[in-house]
C-alpha cells in the first residue's frame, strides 16, 4: 500500500481537518457515555453460583470488595480444544490491567460455559491472572446471551441479533450492587459493541494498515 505524498504544510493542513473530525467524535462519544450511565437497571433475581477455584460462589460475591462489575462473556465450551481466537486476543489485551479498575470501585473478569477444570488448566497455560470463573451448572451466561443451545446460531437480545460459534458468543454485561447486597443488571453489549472496551483495537486504527485480525 502507498497513500499519497505530500509536504509537511500539507499534510498539517489535512490533519487539522481530521482533528476537526476526531474532536466530534470524541465529544459525541462523551454524551454516549452519559447517556449510557442514565440507562435503567433491572434487579437480578436468579441466585446464579458459579465455580472459581475449588469454590461455588454467587453473582455477588464476584464482586470482592467493590459496587461495580463488568463480566467478559469469554468463548469456551466444555468441548473445545481451546477458547476463542478472537476472545483469545481480548484477554491478552485484559490480562495485566485488573488492578487500573479498582480506584473506579470495580471488579473486571471473565465467564465461560467451560467447567472450572478447562477453564482453570487453560488460564495456567497461557499466564492469564485476570479472574476467570466458571458458568457451568448455572444459567447466567444463557441469560446474557454468552451461550445458546448449540443447534442455536442466531438469536435476538431483544435490541439485537448475536451470533453463536458451537453454542457461545462473545459479550460485556455489567451490574451493581448495592449497600443492601442487592445486585442490578445495568448494561451489555456484543457485535462490535464490544470493541472500545478493548485497547488495542485502538492502536491498531491508528497503524496505516489498520487492524490485521
Amino acid at each position: 500500500m502507498q497513500n499519497n505524498t505530500v509536504d509537511r504544510e500539507e499534510w498539517i493542513r489535512q490533519r487539522a481537518e481530521l482533528l476537526t473530525l476526531e474532536k466530534a467524535h470524541t465529544k459525541e462519544r462523551d454524551r454516549l457515555s452519559e447517556l449510557r450511565r442514565q440507562l435503567p437497571w433491572v434487579k437480578v433475581g436468579k441466585n446464579y453460583r458459579f465455580e472459581l477455584g475449588e469454590a461455588e460462589v454467587s453473582l455477588a460475591d464476584l464482586f470482592g470488595d467493590h459496587s461495580q462489575l463488568i463480566v467478559y462473556h469469554l468463548m469456551f465450551g466444555e468441548e473445545w480444544d481451546r477458547p476463542c481466537l478472537g476472545c483469545t486476543k481480548w484477554a491478552e489485551a485484559l490480562n495485566g490491567t485488573v488492578s487500573q479498575f479498582k480506584n473506579a470501585d470495580a471488579t473486571i473478569l471473565a465467564v465461560s460455559s467451560a467447567s472450572q477444570g478447562r477453564v482453570g488448566m487453560e488460564q495456567a497455560k497461557r499466564g492469564w491472572n485476570f479472574t476467570w470463573v466458571s458458568a457451568v451448572d448455572t444459567d447466567f451466561n444463557h441469560d446474557y446471551y454468552g451461550s445458546a443451545d448449540t443447534g442455536v446460531e442466531t438469536k435476538s437480545t431483544g435490541t439485537e441479533d448475536v451470533h453463536f460459534d458451537r453454542g457461545e458468543n462473545h459479550g460485556i454485561s455489567v451490574f451493581y450492587k448495592n449497600e443492601a447486597g442487592e445486585v442490578f443488571h445495568t448494561y451489555s453489549c456484543y457485535n462490535r459493541g464490544v470493541e472500545p472496551m478493548n485497547g488495542s483495537m485502538a492502536y491498531l486504527d491508528i497503524l496505516p494498515k489498520g487492524r490485521t485480525w
